[in-house]
């Protein structure tokens, strides 16, 4: 279990983590979200002592990590995958690991064959893809057997194997009563690995609830219909008192009202529908809707980058003179 308790981190003026209080839980996948600069990874640092906090406490089952004795079978985490020393092999980097923490050495071959690098253990990782990096860190990540685990953008790098993999990796760890939790940008992954989301926004917490919970509160849930009937489908629900819209596709959308009631009321009155469908919105559409307010980064879609004539010279910077061509001509001999 981690607690965190009033946690907060100035940089200067900035505040970067703003007194924020929340539990991860043993047992289930817990998500960690926010946009960018909300402060993720330096709560994540905190929570390893990597940065020390302004204000507030940080506890891995009860205990500061700083007071852990060989931490590594306490907690694992993957913050960095890059984080390895490139003359070293993949083995002797998980070794060094393992001696410094009290580790049997055959615990190394154990994990290198959990993350499918068995092959490449003797190679330097200065020579390894972005993809086996990630591999190589959640197997440090696992190489104490620990019953706490982070993971900053685990599936960073890895192809569509690697992902179904460590997917259900997180998920495995869980389902054995270990604190597992993961930071990542990928919604649609997200979606399929978390139980329980924790969610902040300049540095403060705007959601601790579950996946479920999280979507049906920040996002509208509809059931659509479609029938060859569709005006006497209206006035069917019009009679009942439920409001439907008709949308440009032919089909009907009611709020509120559950999808196996509308089906009893299309089959009491014998009328044919080809669509009675609960629609739900993403986590990514979700999440979009809570943290709109707090994004610090925005891009414009309505602007677009600085257009090329057909023959590929750069648009003249506004307020250049005349002679701009001529002086870029000058500097390119």
């Amino acid at each position: 279990m981690i607690e965190l308790d009033g946690l907060t981190k100035h940089y200067g003026e900035k505040v970067a983590v703003d007194h924020l209080t929340c539990t991860v839980r043993p047992g289930i996948v817990t998500g960690f979200l926010g946009p960018n600069g909300a402060g993720k990874s330096t709560t994540m640092r905190m929570m390893l002592d990597l940065d020390n906090p302004t204000e507030g406490t940080v506890r891995i089952d009860g205990r500061h990590y700083r007071q852990l004795r060989d931490p590594l079978t306490y907690v694992g985490a993957l913050l960095d995958a890059k984080a390895t020393h490139g003359g070293r092999s993949a083995y002797h980097h998980l070794l060094c690991l393992a001696q410094s923490n009290g580790i049997p050495r055959a615990r190394v071959a154990e994990v290198l064959d959990t993350v499918g690098l068995t092959s490449v253990a003797r190679k330097r990782t200065k020579g390894f893809s972005l993809g086996m990096g990630q591999r190589l860190g959640i197997a440090a990540a696992l190489l104490g057997d620990p019953q706490v685990l982070l993971f900053d953008e685990p599936v960073n790098g890895l192809d569509p194997e690697g992902i179904h993999w460590i997917r259900h990796l997180m998920k495995d760890l869980a389902s054995q009563g270990r604190t597992v939790f993961v930071s990542s940008h990928l919604m649609s992954e997200m979606a399929l690995t978390a139980d329980h989301l924790i969610v902040i926004g300049q540095g403060r917490l705007m959601a601790d609830t579950s996946m479920a919970d999280f979507i049906a509160e920040h996002s509208r849930s509809y059931v659509r219909l479609r029938s060859p009937e569709q005006e006497r489908l209206r006035d069917l629900l019009g009679a009942e008192g439920i409001h439907a819209v008709a949308v440009g596709n032919g089909s009907l959308e009611v709020d509120g009202v559950p999808a196996a009631r509308l089906g009893e009321l299309a089959a009491r009155a014998r009328l044919v529908l080809h669509e009675l469908s609960p629609q739900q919105a993403s986590l990514e559409e979700a999440f979009m809707q809570l943290t709109a307010a707090s994004v610090e980064y925005h891009a414009h879609a309505d602007r677009p980058a600085a257009a090329r004539p057909v023959d590929g010279t750069p648009v003249r910077p506004e307020g250049w003179g005349a002679d701009w061509r001529q002086r870029r001509q000058r500097k390119g001999s």
